[in-house]
């Protein structure tokens, strides 16, 4: 479970880093520069460190191995059916 919240919140993180970085190229405006006291700002730089920090943990993400679902073929069938409505 522990494992499960470090991955959501350093892909929340990462997703947070892509979008400045989409608005910096886009438009030039650094929002988390913007919100922390500029670009040179010691908060700043340590929110850009921990996007930073879990972007390079999302790349852990890739090499996990996939966890096994338990699948039920009969109840994925009876789930899925096509019923056409009258």
């Amino acid at each position: 479970m522990e494992e499960f919240i470090l991955d959501t919140t350093a892909l929340i993180l990462a997703i947070i880093g892509s979008l400045n970085w989409v608005f910096y190229g886009l438009f030039g405006i650094d929002i988390i520069a913007s919100v922390f006291g500029g670009p040179h700002g010691v908060v700043t730089r340590i929110v850009y460190a921990i996007i930073g920090l879990a972007g390079a943990w999302c790349i852990t993400l890739l090499f996990r191995e996939k966890e096994n679902v338990p699948f039920n073929d009969k109840n994925y069938e009876t789930s899925h059916k096509y019923t056409p409505s009258k």
